[in-house]
Order: C-alpha cells, then structure tokens, then sequence
C-alpha cells in the first residue's frame, strides 16, 4: 500500500529527472483548479503564494487572526543552505549526508538529497524578498554553526530568523491576496477533510469568531499545520499548535508515520511551576559561544544549589564541560538528541543546578573575554534580553540556566515523494509530514524544511496529480459535504454537553505528564505499558468528568481546546504503541532496553530499518502498522558518533 514514488537513477539526477516526468499543467487551465491550504506558516504561506502565482485559485486558512502570528515566527537560530560560502568544504552532499546522519538513518535518502539540493535556492529567493540575513562587513552574507555539522552552513537574521522568513513570505502571500488570486480566511480552524471517492476535496471549518460551521471545496487540499509537541502540554510551541488538522485527516484515511519521534531541545529556560502554560527556547546558535558545564561533583552541585557557594566560587577544575570532555570533535555542537540525553544524564547523577537542582549551565564568560561584550550583544542580544525578561538574572555577567524541553516533532503524516499522503488529493508539507529528518531533526532545518517543500516541491509535484483530473469544479453539493459537515456539528455539540467537574487544562495537564514521564527522553518497556493504561484511563475521565463552557455561536476557547485536547488523547496513545512497537533507540526515540555500554542509541537495523505508518481503523480499534522499508545506497550505516 506505500509507494513511496521515489524515482530510479543516481541520487543527484532523481529530482531533476522526476520534474522533468511530471505531469504539467498548461497555464490557462491553471485557473480552473482551486486549491486549499490549511496553516500560513513558513510552508503553508511559501505554498499558497507560488501556487498562487502559477495562476491556480487558492483559498488559505489560519486559526490566527493574522498570517503573521504562524509559529513559525518563533524560530530563532537560522535556516541551513549548502552554499559553502565560508569555503570550509561544505557541499549539497554533506548537507545530505549530515541531515540523514543527524536523523540516526532513519529517513528516505532521496527526499533528504531534494531537501539539500533546493537549500541553496531558497537562500536566493528570500534574500530577492527582502529578508536581512546577518553580513559580514564586506557585505556578504554571513553564516554560523549549528549541532551536527563541523562546518558553517546557517544564514541567520540575529535571534529572529523565523519572524523575517515568515515576513518574507507572508509578503509574497499578500501580494496574491491583493490580486485576488487567493482568498484568505483568517480565524477558520480546520475540523474535517471531505473526502468523495476517496480522494480530498474539501474542508469543514469553524468560524472562531461566529462559531459558524462552514465547507470549502478544492480539487487538493495542503495541509501545512506544524507539529504536535502540546501534546506534552509543555513545550516551546505556541498554545494554539495543535495537530486537530492533521489527525481528522488521519481518521479520514491519512497514514501517520513514525509518531514517537519527538525531538527534545536542549537549551531551554528550565520549569518554575505549575503555573505554567509553555516553555522558551533560548537558540541553538548560542551553542556557537556558550559552553555548557556542571559542577564535578554531587558535593559542589549541593552547596550551589543551597546557596551555600556562588557560581564565581567555582574554579575550572570543579567545572564539568562534559559535552567538550565526551565529544571533542563537535564538543557544543553534538546534535540535539545526544545533548538532551547528555543534560538528563548529569542531572539525573544530581549534579543539575538551580534552585530545582534541573538545570544545567551555559556559559558566555570566555566568548565575552575573547570577543568582547559588545560582539556578543550584536550576536545574540534579543536572546539575552529574552532571558534576562524571563528569568531575572543577567547572562552577561552569570551563567544562564537551560534545560530539554518539547520543541518538535520529526513524526507526521506519511507522504511520497510527491509530498501526497495515503489520501489523493491531499498533501503535508513542512513539519506537518514525516519525510526529512528521520528520528532526529538537526538545528536550523526546520525553516529550510518549510520553505523548500512550499516554493520549491509542492509547485511542481501537485500538477502531476491536477493535471490527471477533468476541470470541472467541485460540487459543494454532493452530499459527502453536508454529511461531513453534520460529523463535525455533532462532535461540537458532544464536546458542550460535557458539564463535569474537571477543566480542559487539567486534562491536558495530566495527559502531559504521562508523556513527558514515560514517552519523553527514555522510554522503556514498562513505562509505556503504563502509560498507555493511563492515557485509555485520562480518555475515559475527559469524557464523563471534563467541563466545556460556553456555547458555539460566540469565540469559545473552552470549545477549541477541548476539541485539540480530545485529540491529543488519541494521538499520545498512537505515540505510545508507536514507542513501544519500536525496540530500538535511534535519534530523539531513546529506548533504555538497547544502549551502548558508553550509553548512546542503540539500533537495530535489522528489525527497525523501516518507516512505521500507522493506520486508522475506528473508534477504540487498534491502528495497524505498515511498513515502509528504508534503502541506503548511497551512505553506510554506522553507528553514529560525535566524538
């Protein structure tokens, strides 16, 4: 059932080849086809705005009031291109060969060559938009390093890459709202696909200001609607990500891949609280400068945390810099998952620091001595003034405090080479999809990701399928409409019948927890089997004890959340099978049953070698597995090391 449609020949001509066989669309037909894209991030904004120029009719989605507000506006660090501008032997390949490398060789080679090879066009075509990369005083653009790599490959605009991307694009996209080639729906969140004969034809949406229950027909549907990290409740995600859009499309026929590949970032600003509703991210470019350490010993890290010594107290021979101690080849820059697992490990030892004892430090003290304060503030000072806001303390002059947190997940939909999921007619692209990043996504990737699969891939590879289909408009009519549209009025009404004593955010609350505890950084056998009852326990306690205020013809966030949460439920159980089915630790999955004696991951290449591509069969059925074996025929499994 899963062709991936990867085509034949060398590595290097298999994108080239493939565009050349495509199916074309001749450019007065173009706009008789109307497509619609669910989420205006960095994907969705680059996709509705090159297809929109192409000339098709295109109606776009958000659940925000504004474009702008995608989460993709939150990145940070950088975007990765293989320009090997710093001329320190970088190439398309080593891109590739990193990224496949990074994902601990668990993703499809070809689409990750495609990924490497369009890196370098998006660089161009943002800086044609505007976008303010950082340069060097020459004028030139300038680069910096992320985890995984030994070279300089990240263009970056200071601590807010993300915001000027999305600008970029979002720039694009108005240009086309202004020609009325597409039509914009602003605060509309995607609750169902129409599906007629199988293939997607539209969407049923709720109006988030009137509650309205609307269809919109399209001949494709692009869902570009990011990850599902809350589902550990805490995360460096907005609150409003969700994976409502993608999961209605997996209950409708869509095959979800790998879902227990979730990716835990290293540097974040530790847990307070209860209180608290999400998590910040401080970059992974400040691993460029920043040294992380710990103290030796137990002993040292005690009286710190009792405030018995300061941080100054602390000569370098009681300092652990144990990522530059284990991996002296990338020291810092180990990639995400190794560094997560790393910061546990001491902390787990109770060498952590801050007055939680689950902390870990980065330090600037030998970047501000070697460069200078004032080099350090043009690099990173939205960052520090971040952190400074958030936590009161000044990392110019201490340590700043970081910890793992929830940032991404490398599990989506499954979709071909084409981008096109199980469904005809209905694509993922960006971190909606599972395609690019294997078990282990590499810093600076994720905006690359977006922006290559929206104005390079899906231009291309969506006229294949169009252009098989005759150009009469789709019927909003045909009764699949109003049937699916009554599913998602009863599932509303359902939701606001429930008047029990419990509120969402307790739910979701708990529901975190148990992911975060037992399918977070290490999961075992056990573990999982308890947390599966848990979550089939967390299931039934929503539904018979939750409370959803409010009524649907108004804005009802109470209604929303329940909603994602309900989701949510369903989706941490399909990660948790997932985890367990996968007896392997490779990337972000870190099984603590198979571990090197130096305790890294693990695989098992001979039972695991494969995408898993879960299969939706009913309510309260078990999904089935599929597998769709992976083929390395241009790099060698190893055993990955950073040392």
């Amino acid at each position: 059932m899963l062709d991936s449609k990867v085509p034949a020949g060398p590595l290097a001509e298999k994108w080239s080849k493939h565009k050349f066989n495509l199916k074309l669309v001749n450019p007065a037909n173009k706009r008789k086809y109307t497509i619609i894209v669910v989420g205006t991030g960095l994907a969705g904004s680059s996709a509705a705005a090159s297809l929109a120029e192409l000339g098709y009719n295109v109606k776009a989605f958000c659940y925000q009031d504004s474009p702008r507000r995608a989460h993709s506006i939150a990145a940070q660090g950088g975007i990765n291109a293989a320009k090997n501008y710093q001329n320190d032997g970088d190439s398309v390949f080593r891109l590739f060969y990193d990224t496949i490398k990074g994902g601990d060789y668990r993703a499809r080679e070809a689409n990750v060559y495609r990924l490497a090879e369009v890196s370098v066009n998006i660089i161009d075509q943002c800086v044609a938009q505007g976008v303010p990369f950082a340069r060097e005083y020459g004028g030139l653009l300038d680069n910096r390093s992320f985890g995984g790599a030994q070279v300089s490959r990240t263009f970056y605009a200071r601590g807010q890459t993300g915001q000027q991307l999305l600008l970029g694009a979002y720039s694009a996209l108005n240009r086309q709202i202004n020609k009325g080639t597409v039509k914009m729906y602003n605060r509309h969140e995607m609750l169902d696909l129409v599906t007629i004969d199988g293939h997607a034809r539209g969407i049923i949406t709720r109006n988030m200001v009137t509650g309205a229950i609307e269809a919109h027909e399209g001949h494709a549907v692009l869902l570009c609607t990011g990850g599902y990290g809350n589902v550990f409740y805490l995360s460096t995600n907005a609150m409003g990500c969700n994976v409502t859009a993608a999961w209605r499309a997996h209950k409708r026929g869509a095959f979800f891949a790998n879902p227990c590949y979730t990716q835990i970032h290293p540097t974040c600003i530790p847990v307070t609280g209860d209180h608290q509703s999400k998590l910040t991210l401080m970059s992974e470019s400040l691993r460029n400068d920043g040294r992380v350490w710990v103290p030796k010993t137990v002993e040292l890290a005690q009286k710190l945390r009792k405030g018995e010594i300061k941080i100054s107290d602390l000569k370098e021979e009681d300092r652990d810099y144990y990522l530059e101690r284990k991996y002296p080849s990338f020291g810092n820059l180990v990639p995400r998952d190794v560094a997560s697992r790393n910061a546990k490990e001491v902390v787990d030892e109770g060498r952590g620091v801050g007055a939680s004892g689950i902390a870990v430090y980065l330090d600037f003290e030998d970047a501000i001595k070697r460069l200078g304060e004032d080099t350090v503030r043009a690099k990173y000072g939205n960052l520090f003034d971040m952190y400074y806001q958030i936590t009161d303390e000044n990392p110019y002059k201490q340590p700043m405090r970081i910890y793992p947190a929830v940032h991404y997940t490398m599990g989506g939909l499954w979709v071909d080479y084409n981008l096109m999921t199980t469904v005809p007619g209905l694509y993922a692209l960006g971190e909606c999809n599972f395609s690019d990043h294997g078990a282990n996504r590499l810093g600076a990737s994720a905006l690359m990701q977006g922006l290559a699969d929206g104005y390079f891939v899906i231009p291309y590879t969506i006229g294949d399928y169009l252009a098989g289909l005759g150009f009469d408009p789709v019927d909003r009519n045909h009764p699949e409409f109003e049937k699916t549209r009554k599913t998602v009025e009863d599932n509303v009404q359902r939701l606001l019948s429930l008047k029990g004593s419990k509120t969402v955010d307790d739910i979701h609350k708990k529901l975190g927890h148990i992911m975060w505890e037992y399918c977070g950084m290490a999961r075992n056998e056990a573990g999982l089997i308890k947390a599966k009852g848990q979550i089939q326990e967390l299931r039934r306690e929503f539904w018979s004890d939750v409370t959803v205020l409010g009524e649907n013809e108004e804005m009802n966030q109470s209604l929303e959340k329940a909603g994602r949460v309900a989701d949510f439920l369903e989706l941490g159980e399909l990660m948790v099978d997932d985890a367990l089915n996968r007896r392997e630790s490779c990337g972000g999955h870190f099984r603590e049953e198979s571990q090197t004696e130096e305790g890294e991951a693990k695989r098992d290449d001979e039972n695991f070698k494969y995408v898993a591509a879960w299969e939706y069969r009913g309510e309260s059925q078990p999904e089935v597995l599929h597998k769709e074996p992976l083929e390395f025929e241009n790099v060698k499994l190893t055993q990955r090391s950073y040392k």
